[in-house]
């Protein structure tokens, strides 16, 4: 009678795995036919239609619709009116500090202009340089207090505007690729080691501004120009919000890129406990509010899911530092990321309650003085091995 039970039990736990592995088929098959269908009725959605009114006469029928050169060539023009209208606001934006400090067009690798902002201190040798990455939708001219606590340590502070962002070319919170945002962020980089010999560097980046760091810094010939990487609150290990967004996000990037997901959310996610800066930062004409587009999104799935596959591969010395409360990365993947990599100098900070943007947080002094503290002790290692060199 065991036996059988055992039997009976086997049979049971087995008829299970089988209804369950075929469950999971099933709803892979529907994820797939859904998305199928949803981008038949985007492309149908997007076609031209020609509408011909009953009263419309033989002469205004004959009128041809706008073409799509035409169209296209209006849309650049208001895109290259935006960004004027950007370019224009973010020259006029406030930079503290006691130092030298001046904004700049710089070219990326495909041509693009992209602005750029430098906070230099004034007096005494320049011990070294940040580059700044902001995040999604901001801008270099929001770190211009941390750019001032930089330069009182002798530490100079560059900035650059991704595409689409601040004053810098492109449709207003519109990523084409993260890519290009990488090989801008590489080629700034270059500039600056050109224009300030000797200097070490550092690259910084916030959310996922720190995504395209970490990936930029994965490159053997980034990596051997810097002193090392800086991330708050980076975009790592991010999911969408269903898995049908999932898997239609690669096709819907590719008919339309463009097309924005949902409303734009004007109050804005809680990304600080200070209320000023959280005014601040969504009545800011330079920060994007609109609703995120379609390609965007896929390229912030796309970069964090390669990131998230190569955490063993990451060799660049690296402080990372995120906010337990977080409501818009995972700093439980900050956390793999320290555990994984095989760094040999990193360092990891959790701050106990805070939320997104730590720069911004009520304790942003400290945030600083603990970010500097790392420079400093990754200064002293470096200048300690040169000297053993020799």
């Amino acid at each position: 009678m065991a036996s059988t039970s055992a039997e009976m039990e086997q049979l049971t736990s087995g008829a299970s795995n089988r209804i369950i592995f075929i469950l999971r088929t099933l709803r892979k098959c529907l994820v797939f036919v859904l998305s199928l269908v949803l981008s038949l009725l985007l492309i149908l959605r997007l076609r031209p239609r020609r509408r011909v009114s009953p009263l419309s006469s033989p002469e205004e029928e004959a009128v041809p619709a706008p073409s799509r050169r035409w169209r296209r060539k209006m849309a650049w023009k208001l895109e290259e009116e935006d960004t004027a209208r950007r370019r224009s606001l973010a020259e006029g934006v406030e930079m503290a500090g006691d130092g030298e400090i001046s904004c700049s067009l710089f070219y990326g690798r495909r041509g693009n202009a992209l602005f750029s902002r430098s906070w230099l201190p004034i007096s005494g040798e320049l011990r070294g340089i940040l580059i700044i990455i902001h995040g999604l939708n901001e801008h270099s001219g929001r770190y211009s207090q941390f750019a001032k606590q930089l330069n009182s340590s002798n530490l100079g502070v560059y900035a650059m505007d991704w595409i689409g962002h601040g004053g810098s070319d492109g449709l207003h919170g519109y990523v084409p690729s993260l890519d290009y945002v990488v090989s801008d962020t590489e080629a700034f980089l270059e500039k600056i080691r050109s224009e300030n010999p000797g200097v070490p560097c550092f690259l910084f980046g916030h959310s996922t501004g720190g995504a395209v760091v970490l990936k930029a810094a994965s490159s053997p010939s980034i990596e051997d120009m810097l002193a090392g990487i800086v991330l708050t609150s980076p975009a790592l290990r991010v999911k969408p919000a269903h898995p049908i967004v999932g898997a239609i996000a690669p096709i819907f990037s590719l008919v339309a890129p463009r097309f924005q997901f949902k409303g734009a959310n004007k109050r804005g996610i809680p990304v600080s406990r200070d209320p000023e800066a959280l005014l601040a930062k969504y009545s800011d004409p330079l920060v994007y509010t609109g609703p995120i587009r379609v390609r965007t999104g896929h390229e912030i799935l796309r970069i964090t899911a390669y990131l998230t596959r190569n955490f063993k591969s990451v060799t660049v010395p690296f402080f990372v530092l995120h906010g337990t409360e977080d409501k818009v990365t995972d700093p439980l993947a900050s956390q793999d990321l320290y555990n994984q990599a095989p760094s040999i100098f990193k360092d990891i900070k959790l701050y106990d309650g805070f939320l997104h943007d730590l720069l911004f947080e009520p304790e942003r002094e400290e945030v600083g003085r603990d970010i500097i503290d790392w420079m400093m002790k990754r200064l002293d290692d470096v200048n300690g091995s040169a000297a053993g060199i020799w």
